[in-house]
């Protein structure tokens, strides 16, 4: 189609838009978008950065879809391209979301991205992996927090089957476990590129066999799967309490392993923590290498964000970017976010991008890290609330006396850090996680039946939170 064309469509879509929103929305997000092709019903668009495109497609999505439809048609199909370089001028290409016309989970067969091509031989070079070519290990910014895994998966993506295998990466949610396997993913096809390489969610493997098994086509469900070279399951903790899901899963990792295939897992804890899984599955997930992601620090923190905001050719003054690092919990996610809703508030409020501004969408959205409260704190409270010792609690005391707040100690942690099982039970009382799982069970079913329990861990929570 030719260029005129092309320009004349996207300046009819954006006197729609502009008829629809505000002013000053249309001419922070809308009027720098320039339109370069427009083949078929596919329409690209080139958009200046990450951030509009994320705040387009939060907030105007319904509108875009309407106007696209409006204009080019039921089918028509939207891409963005930004810049991600533009010092080497390196464009990268992001689909648009259909959320307004999705299809239903139950007919998965008619969304190639949700269920395998289960029927015949797709070779290499044709098989779609699911990678987001985004996460990648140059954007993969590397600290101490997370050095280990960096190079764990660096040795895997070189040495696929011989490094570590399974390699099984753990953490809290927002670390970066699903950039990390997405960057091992893509440097494995770079070196290997005759290797068929998948990223898939848990959950949408779950679903896939759900759907396999009302059609019965278990066997080539399975056998799809066994001819993977480099399998990467996200959040494997899913497959909690689903036994026939894990039974598949467990005849495909048997099968990948012996047949010299890659094995990349993520999962929010590590494999000694995870309940509702069988034995023998765990048991597989701790024969390579079982490997913690850790939160970043400061300095891990600062280099993310300037990064993310070098990436997307936005500016911020270093000030802000030290308050963001200083202030934000340490959540990859939540640092990234941050800088998004910033840019939204400056865009609707007509603000200028400082540290007041950070401060204010700090407070409404995400905690702050001088208002954590750490283990150390509730030990301490629970210590002198209860008039026992730090030394009672890790002693094999099973005096009531002892008992009951060494539990509530467990309890409150689990609650208000984000620390592993494991490091609640060596921490508080130098138990194993079973200890915290029944201690936290033992305290709610308490809270249940006893209104002065109730009233005393309300008294202890005042106390620290208060501080």
């Amino acid at each position: 189609m030719s260029d005129n064309l092309c320009v004349k469509i996207w300046n009819d879509c954006l006197a729609f838009i502009k008829d629809n929103i505000k002013p000053e929305q249309y001419e922070a997000l809308f009027a720098p978008i320039v339109p370069l092709s427009l083949e078929g019903e596919m329409l690209v668009l080139g958009v200046p950065s990450h951030a509009v495109v994320e705040y387009i497609e939060a907030h105007f999505l319904d509108l875009l879809r309407i106007t696209l439809e409006k204009f080019i048609g039921k089918d028509a199909d939207l891409s963005y391209k930004v810049q991600v370089d533009r010092t080497n001028n390196i464009d990268m290409e992001i689909a648009g979301t259909r959320k307004s016309t999705d299809l239903p989970v139950g007919n998965l067969d008619a969304d190639r991205r949700q269920v395998p091509d289960m029927t015949g031989t797709v070779a290499s070079r044709d098989f779609d992996p699911h990678l987001k070519p985004e996460y990648n290990f140059d954007t993969f910014i590397e600290g101490e927090s997370n050095k280990l895994c960096r190079v764990a998966g660096m040795a895997v993506a070189e040495h696929p089957a011989k490094a570590f295998n399974p390699l099984f990466v753990y953490g809290h949610s927002g670390v970066g476990k699903t950039h990390l396997i997405n960057a091992i993913g893509l440097r494995l096809r770079e070196m290997y590129p005759q290797k068929k390489v998948l990223y898939v969610s848990a959950h949408l493997f779950q679903t896939q066999y759900s759907t396999a098994v009302r059609q019965n086509k278990v066997n080539d469900f399975i056998g799809f799967y066994q001819d993977i070279d480099a399998l990467i399951i996200d959040d494997v903790q899913e497959f909690a309490n689903w036994k026939g899901t894990q039974n598949a899963f467990f005849h495909i990792f048997n099968h990948l392993q012996q047949s010299g295939k890659q094995i990349i897992m993520t999962c929010d804890r590590s494999p000694a923590e995870l309940q509702g899984l069988e034995e023998r599955l765990i048991t597989r997930f701790k024969w390579g290498l079982t490997a913690e992601l850790e939160r970043p620090n400061v300095e891990l923190r600062r280099n993310i964000l300037f990064n993310k905001i070098k990436l997307d050719g936005l500016k911020f003054p270093s000030e802000v970017v030290d308050y963001i690092a200083c202030n934000v919990s340490d959540s990859i996610r939540e640092l990234e976010g941050i800088v998004t809703s910033i840019i939204a508030r400056s865009i609707t409020l007509n603000k200028t991008i400082d540290v007041t501004l950070a401060s204010n969408v700090i407070k409404t959205t995400v905690k702050a890290v001088n208002n954590e409260i750490s283990i150390d704190d509730i030990v301490r409270d629970v210590c002198e609330f209860y008039k026992v010792s730090v030394n009672l609690l890790h002693s094999g005391s099973r005096k009531r006396e002892i008992v009951k707040p060494r539990q509530v100690a467990m309890y409150l942690a689990k609650k208000y850090t984000d620390l592993s099982l494991s490091k609640i039970g060596l921490i508080v009382a130098n138990r194993n996680y079973s200890t915290v799982i029944h201690s936290e069970k033992a305290v709610k079913e308490q809270l249940e039946v006893d209104k002065s329990f109730k009233a005393e861990l309300e008294t202890l929570e005042s106390m620290f939170k208060n501080k």
